[in-house]
Order: C-alpha cells, then sequence, then structure tokens
C-alpha cells in the first residue's frame, strides 16, 4: 500500500487570548496601580522574549485544535463539517502552512493550492492575467506551463472581458470563479476548499464540484473539502470527517458521518451577558427542531423576554443557510401588534420546518415597532441542523442551499 499523501498525527493549535479581567465598579487607586504595573511587566517580558503581546489583564488559552490525526489517500476527496467554530477554517488553514501548528506533525507529498476566503490568494493591485501568472509560479509551474493551461482557466472562469483589470475591482462572485478556475487547473497535488464556493451562484457551484469530482477521479489528485451543503458532501465525498470542539468526532464514509452528525440534538442556546439601555430586550433564546423523525417537524423558538414599558411590538424570525443567504422571513405583530407583560417572561414561537432542505441553518430574531424602532436583535446567533423526512417529498418542498430565493414562515406564538 502507498503511503498517504496527507498524513496528520497528534495536531493541535492554541491561541493566547487577552481579555478584560471581571471586576467590582469601584476599586481603590492601589489596586489600579498594582494591575497595571502586573500587565506593563507581563508585556516587558513577552517584548523580550519576542513573543505576542496581548492586550487586557488576564490571558487564556483557547485550543482551535487538539489531537487531531488522520490519512488521506491519493485521489480521494474527504469532507469536513462541524458546525461553527468546530475548527474546520483552522485546520485548513494549518494544512495551507498559512498557520503553523502548536502541537503535532503534518506530513504533505505533494503541491497544495488552497482556496479559503475571498479575498486570499491573489494580489488586489495585479490584473486577473497577472494573478494567473503569480500563483503558477507560486506553485512551481514554468510560463510554458501555465500557458498551456491559460485559455482552459480562463474559460472556466468566465471573465475573459476583465483579465486585464485588476482584481480589486472584480465582484465576490468574479474573484472566486477565478479563484477556484487557477486552483483547480494548475494542477496542484492537494486541492484545500473551503465555503468560499457558495459565493458563486448555483450553477457555478455545479460546475465546480463537477470539476472537483473530475480532478480526483481522473487526475488523481486530492481534494480537502469543507461545507455546511450535507448533500453534496455524501455525493462528492468518500469519506468525512466531523469536528466538534476542535476535535474529531466521528470519522468513516460520508453517509454514516453526515447520519451521526445529524442525529446530535439540533439545539443552540444565547444568553445576554449585559443588559442593554432599551426598553424591550432578549434575556435567553433557544432553538431546537422538534418531531424532526415525524412528517410534520416543527423549529421551536424559546425566548426569554425583559420588557419595561414598550407596547405595540413585533417579532422577527430571519433565516439563514449555510452559505449565509437570507432564505425566509416570518413576522409577527405587523397588522396586531403583540403586547407582552411587564417584567421578564418566556414566550415559545414555532414554525413549521415542510418547506426546509436537509442542511444547516442560522436564525436572527428582533424586537421592534415595524417602521419605527428596534428594540432589540440577534442576529444569526442561534443555529441548527435539519434532516429533511425522505418519505416526505412534496411539490412545495425548495432546496433552499441551490438558491431558490426567500420564502415566507408560518410563524406563531404558542
Amino acid at each position: 500500500m502507498s503511503d498517504p499523501i496527507i498524513k496528520v498525527d497528534g495536531l493541535a493549535k492554541r491561541y493566547l487570548v487577552g481579555h478584560q479581567s471581571e471586576r467590582e465598579q469601584y476599586q481603590s487607586l492601589r489596586d489600579t496601580i498594582v494591575r497595571s504595573g502586573k500587565n506593563f511587566v507581563r508585556k516587558a517580558v513577552d517584548m523580550a522574549k519576542g513573543r505576542q503581546i496581548l492586550m487586557g489583564d488576564e490571558v487564556e488559552e483557547f485550543w482551535a485544535l487538539k489531537d487531531i490525526s488522520f490519512d488521506v489517500s491519493e485521489g480521494e476527496v474527504l469532507g469536513i463539517i462541524g458546525h461553527n467554530g468546530a475548527g474546520k477554517s483552522t485546520l485548513l488553514k494549518v494544512l495551507s502552512r498559512i498557520t503553523e501548528p502548536t502541537e503535532g506533525r503534518i506530513t504533505l507529498n505533494g503541491r497544495v493550492a488552497s482556496l479559503l476566503e475571498v479575498g486570499t490568494g491573489f494580489h488586489p493591485e495585479l490584473t486577473g492575467r497577472e494573478n494567473i501568472f503569480l500563483n503558477g509560479a507560486i506553485l512551481g509551474m514554468t510560463k510554458k506551463e501555465i500557458r498551456q493551461k491559460f485559455d482552459e482557466i480562463v474559460d472556466f472562469a468566465g471573465v475573459e472581458k476583465f483579465l486585464d483589470t485588476p482584481v480589486k475591482r472584480y465582484s465576490s462572485g468574479m474573484y472566486v470563479r477565478l479563484a477556484f478556475a487557477v486552483a483547480a487547473h494548475l494542477e496542484p497535488e492537494i486541492l484545500i476548499v473551503d465555503e468560499v464556493l457558495a459565493v458563486g451562484d448555483a450553477s457555478f457551484q455545479k460546475k465546480c464540484l463537477g470539476k472537483m469530482k473530475s480532478i480526483s477521479k481522473e487526475g488523481g489528485r486530492t481534494v480537502l473539502f469543507v461545507s455546511h451543503n450535507l448533500s453534496v458532501i455524501q455525493t462528492i465525498c468518500q469519506r468525512c470527517i466531523v469536528l466538534k470542539g476542535g476535535q474529531i468526532d466521528t470519522m468513516g464514509p460520508s453517509a454514516e458521518s453526515v447520519a451521526k452528525y445529524l442525529e446530535a440534538p439540533s439545539d443552540t442556546f444565547w444568553k445576554r451577558e449585559a443588559s442593554p439601555k432599551t426598553d424591550c430586550y432578549f434575556e435567553e433564546a433557544r432553538i431546537s427542531v422538534e418531531g424532526e423523525e415525524s412528517q410534520n417537524p416543527i423549529v421551536e423558538i424559546r425566548t426569554k423576554i425583559t420588557n419595561e414599558k414598550a407596547k405595540n411590538l413585533a417579532f422577527e424570525v430571519h433565516l439563514f443557510n449555510a452559505a449565509g443567504e437570507g432564505i425566509a422571513l416570518g413576522l409577527l405583530g405587523s397588522v396586531d401588534p403583540i403586547n407582552l407583560p411587564a417584567g421578564t417572561d418566556e414566550h415559545i414561537w414555532r414554525f413549521p420546518a415542510h418547506n426546509l432542505a436537509t442542511g444547516s441553518y442560522t436564525a436572527a430574531l428582533r424586537l421592534n415597532v415595524p417602521g419605527v424602532e428596534v428594540f432589540d436583535e440577534i442576529w444569526q446567533k442561534l443555529s441548527f441542523d435539519f434532516q429533511a423526512p425522505p418519505q416526505a417529498i412534496h411539490s412545495y418542498r425548495i432546496a433552499q442551499s441551490w438558491g431558490h430565493g426567500a420564502f415566507t414562515l408560518d410563524l406563531e406564538k404558542v
């Protein structure tokens, strides 16, 4: 058996985070001087030793990745999934040698091309033509080799008219099209792709997915692919890694890994740390999917709201797909205003999930008087995963992840 093209052993990545300590509102002058002195000494020692200087009173360790080990064979397409903050992007940045690991060892047997986020990989002042040659040179290709691939790259990206325009003037879609075309056609042995493809339109996404499959099967190249689109992961990836809290939770065949990922409770909790200066605000919020195994699943939102004197309110729920696109809006109170009791109470809101396709979603909540005043909002802090019942395929089911537009949530207050 040949050696794996990617071998990761005991990988870990630690960040040091500086923050202000929690302390009483009033402190003596002596305590303030002592605290400032300690901070000065700590920063002076860090500077003398060439370490990063962190602001704040305290320094906390944060492990974005911990004890990551896996192998990838030549020609394999490996999917990586997980909730926001699970460590997916950090793992790709370490594998792309953008950031160094704190612990562990990585062996890469081949050239690596990465497509991680809009704005990376190209020099903004150079034209599209110049950036194609620059990226080829970085991969160690000669000008002759790049010229042989040049027409294919331009045709795939569809940016012929803008080749001699600086890429800083490109739209995000044009930028991603050219970046993917360069990465895929300049023949690196390893291609690393993050969720950045979600920026493109549906037809280009399908084109990119087809290209990744072809370069793997026909070209024998290896692809690492991060996505929240679970259907795509199952379609193009032989194996899949599920990250949770910076560690590998599941690794195996894509269908099995996705199934285990979706079996985990779809429930996200948010809690406010400090009371805002407004008459009505959220204290807590939780979102979950109820009855997911039935034909009529429901998304339930439980909120704890403090109301001092606000009246004639409206409650909004904005729903976003994995690409960050707004796909749905639920609104209560625009016609018949909501009057919440004074004080702090729990309120439950629900909407049917029959229009949702399988995938990951993020919700934003808002309390306002429509067109007059916004009292409070929780913007894209709550997320959930949804598995559409396979036997309940109706004409009204819309696969929102492919960009079919927005629809209205049938929101109700329980």
